[in-house]
């Protein structure tokens, strides 16, 4: 028999489920301020046409990146915590690694959802941000995504 010290009532390690399309809608749908952690000044990242994307389709975009003044005629802010006023939805284009600090930022700030973008996939920052009531849309591009629910994709 197989000795299993994770039985009884001992949690198994959290996988959260992948956002469903629901999930997906809701946010596209009802929050219009987004931070782009990450953002670049440079058009050809991916960053910089998704946060771009989004402005010219009715969102309110603030970008993140501690080494830019202004991208697109908008404020850069350093960190979630230095941008005023309300944030609804992270957008996250940093390394998976890098994630669970701008987790705990988007809790801190009062953040409704956390969106990192394809290729990045971090469970821990997932469970941390479900635990605090945050909708968490993982390994998905914001940009498709939308254009998928608006009939464009």
């Amino acid at each position: 028999m197989e000795n299993n010290k994770n039985n009884g009532n001992q949690s198994c390690e959290f996988m959260p489920v992948p956002a469903s399309d629901e999930t997906v809608r809701r946010i596209l749908s009802e929050f219009k301020r987004v931070a782009v952690v990450g953002m670049s000044s440079n058009p050809e990242k991916a960053s910089h046409v998704v946060g771009r994307y989004l402005r010219e389709n009715g969102y309110d975009v603030v970008p993140v990146n501690p080494s830019s003044g202004e991208i697109l005629g908008m404020t850069v802010y350093k960190s979630l915590r230095g941008i005023p006023g309300s944030v609804e939805v992270v957008d996250i284009f940093r390394p998976p690694q890098d994630v669970p600090p701008i987790v705990e930022e988007a809790i801190a700030i009062g953040a409704k959802a956390v969106w990192m973008q394809e290729g990045i996939v971090n469970h821990e920052a997932a469970e941390l941000a479900e635990k605090n009531n945050i909708l968490v849309v993982m390994d998905r591009c914001m940009l498709k995504e939308h254009k998928k629910l608006s009939g464009r994709g």
